[in-house]
């Protein structure tokens, strides 16, 4: 995956600004699971899962979350400062099923072909990515799901009152108070299920702002 100057420019300063930020604010979102965490434990319950891949696990309130009800995680994320906070929350509380992983999801995954049973990713996929990144990252993430795994995602779409506010960075990259959005056209999330079964696209909000987001299910045909 060739990033160009530009992208690696923003990648660097938007690394350095999540790094200040989890700093600043140990428990910046909170020690409640998120929304689409609750969800999408009843899908990996359900699809026979035991072990979750989270792509930009951050603080790790979501990866807790599922490590407290029996799965194995990897959570993964671009700032050592978040996974330092998560790894000690998860060792205060003795959850051993869980281990963190700095991982660019810019660059291919470390995982193996086929070795992990579910991914979660609540806002990754629209964070400051750009679009030829976004589609390299979930190839990455079709290599790495075993063919009967499920793959669930959240992101900002183009209704969300920040699209167009702030800072231009193109390619429907927009940074408002610090923090960069890749706001999504839905046939960018048509066009990131060509190879999957889409199983569900569900709208909805979080935060005061609110944030308006999708939430997206697939799986790899198989």
């Amino acid at each position: 995956m060739v990033m160009h100057g530009q992208d690696r420019k923003l990648a660097g300063i938007q690394r350095e600004h999540w790094q200040k930020m989890y700093r600043a604010h140990p428990q910046m979102y909170g020690d409640q699971p998120s929304a689409p965490a609750l969800y999408a434990v009843e899908v990996f319950r359900s699809a026979g899962a035991r072990e979750v891949l989270e792509l930009g696990a951050g603080q790790g309130r979501d990866s807790v979350h599922f490590a407290r009800l029996g799965f194995a995680v990897q959570a993964t994320d671009f700032s050592n400062v978040g996974l330092e906070q998560l790894q000690a929350r998860a060792d205060a509380e003795g959850l051993n099923t869980l281990r963190t992983m700095m991982v660019d999801a810019r660059k291919p995954l470390p995982q193996a072909n086929a070795s992990v049973d579910a991914v979660f990713a609540h806002m990754l996929l629209c964070m400051a990515l750009s679009t030829n990144e976004i589609h390299a990252l979930v190839g990455e993430i079709r290599r790495v799901l075993r063919p009967d795994g499920t793959f669930i995602y959240t992101v900002r779409h183009t209704g969300d009152p920040h699209y167009g506010v702030g800072i231009v960075h193109g390619d429907d990259i927009f940074e408002h108070d610090g923090f960069a959005v890749h706001f999504f056209y839905r046939h960018l999330v048509v066009q990131l299920a060509e190879g999957w079964r889409l199983r569900d696209i569900r709208s909805f909000q979080e935060s005061e702002l609110p944030r308006r987001m999708w939430r997206i299910t697939q799986s790899p045909n198989s």
